[in-house]
């Protein structure tokens, strides 16, 4: 019997326990203001941020072009020292120099050697033996030379 006893104690205090009961309900919200302020900073941070690269950008687009523009200008200025240097190069400028100096070819060069000997008859230049800086212009065939034709138009006279 005690032993019965023992089992409807515990079984009531199991059943007891086994109730339900209606709990009161209890809205835990979260405070919504911190979460308010860290979507604000964040989406700020981001605006920021933004706006300092593309600005950034800018600068360095600006500084692109204006280097750009540089290259382009030291590239013109390098094709016209170019040019520059050609003309003074030429042959036939040089030639015009000298002769403008009074320099003239000399119809028989002589050469000195190492040892001092003479090679070739050495003869100065004379003006006479000046050569021609500027060629002559090429002769046309016959062929390719157009007759020249002259209209005379009678003047009108002063009363018409």
């Amino acid at each position: 019997m005690q032993l019965r006893s023992r089992v409807s104690t515990l079984g009531g205090a199991a059943v007891e326990k086994a109730r339900l009961t209606v709990v009161p309900v209890s809205r835990g919200r979260a405070p919504r203001v911190p979460f308010i302020v860290l979507v604000s900073v964040v989406a700020l941070a981001g605006v920021v941020g933004l706006l300092l690269f593309n600005t950034s950008l800018q600068q360095a687009s600006f500084a692109e072009t204006r280097l750009a523009d540089k290259a382009a200008a030291l590239a013109d200025r390098e094709e016209t020292l170019r040019m520059e240097l050609d003309d003074l190069r030429d042959p036939q400028r040089i030639a015009r120099e000298a002769e403008s100096m009074g320099m003239v070819i000399p119809p028989a060069p002589a050469f000195l050697k190492l040892d001092g000997t003479v090679v070739g008859t050495p003869r100065p230049a004379t003006p006479e033996d000046r050569i021609r800086i500027t060629p002559r212009p090429p002769a046309m065939p016959a062929d390719l030379q157009p007759e020249i034709t002259v209209i005379e138009v009678p003047a009108k006279p002063a009363g018409e």
